[in-house]
């Protein structure tokens, strides 16, 4: 009920002052399963698009941005889970005292600097500049990786590569460097073959995902959402994981005998659109000074 005196707000006004409509959320949602499954970097997608379409997603208190972005990620893991349930079945069935260790070699780095940098990284590196960087810096070292040989199987990976691939996700906390992009280019770095590469790179990410999700959404429970922003999320956690369903074909693609350079161009060409916004924005601000 509206408070005395005060105009009742219309679904779209409150969509307005959220910063976050239904209909962007389903939006992102929808963008980012294919954006996950492919090395392009979900993240700084969910960032740009709505950048360059003049959206007020940046608006947004940063915290709220960062767990609308944990929620497509569950929604998309959730996803995951059940479309490559065989292969996650596999790995449980495997699970030993040596595989238990890999994983939390894996785990350890991101775990510990998202929690020592989280509030760091949101605040200053979420900005269209920094992501654009970070898809620049992040394309140019899958080139680099997509020349190494594939000489290596999954099974093979130890105590190195773990930490290797704990290391890439760390530096994947920055928005624009991509997870998938970043744990491939170390896999293949590290002379794994594409296919097992990916299956690397899943693995790891799987636990990361879970871990960010329980935390945010214990942070979210404390300070609740508004009826109108919880819709959104719903909205935008089940379009990720209704696109992320329709779009795992994608994976066998990565896996196939292709080189990873196509992404990294791809990511240069929305870096370069990013920073042509940018510049234009500058110009605009040094004309009405």
């Amino acid at each position: 009920m509206a408070e005395a005196g005060r105009p009742r707000m219309s679904p779209a006004e409150r969509d307005r002052r959220a910063g976050l409509s239904v209909r962007q959320a389903v939006a992102l949602g929808v963008l980012h399963g294919p954006a996950e499954l492919l090395p392009i970097s979900s993240s700084g997608h969910v960032t740009a698009i709505p950048w360059l379409l003049g959206w007020r997603y940046q608006e947004l208190d940063v915290e709220l941005r960062k767990s609308f972005e944990v929620a497509l990620h569950a929604g998309t893991a959730a996803a995951l889970l059940i479309v490559l349930r065989s292969e996650v079945d596999e790995a449980v069935r495997e699970l030993d005292g040596r595989r238990v260790s890999l994983i939390l070699l894996t785990f350890a780095p991101p775990a510990l600097a998202g929690y020592a940098l989280e509030r760091t990284i949101e605040r200053n590196l979420g900005t269209p500049r920094a992501v654009a960087a970070g898809l620049i810096a992040g394309a140019v070292v899958m080139a680099i990786a997509d020349r190494a040989p594939q000489t290596r199987s999954h099974r093979e990976a130890g105590s190195a590569d773990a930490v290797w691939l704990g290391l890439a996700q760390a530096c994947a906390l920055v928005p624009g460097v991509s997870r998938n992009g970043a744990t491939l280019a170390a896999a293949r770095l590290l002379r794994f073959a594409r296919a097992d590469a990916n299956r690397l790179s899943r693995h790891a990410a799987l636990p990361v995902i879970a871990g960010a999700t329980l935390l945010k959404g214990l942070r979210l429970a404390r300070r609740g959402l508004d009826s109108q922003t919880g819709a959104a999320f719903g909205a935008g956690a089940a379009a990720s994981f209704a696109s992320t369903l329709v779009s795992t074909w994608l994976i066998r693609q990565v896996e196939r005998d292709r080189s990873l350079v196509p992404y990294a161009i791809y990511r240069v060409a929305l870096a370069a659109a990013m920073i042509r916004r940018l510049a234009r924005v500058s110009e605009g601000h040094a004309s009405s000074t």
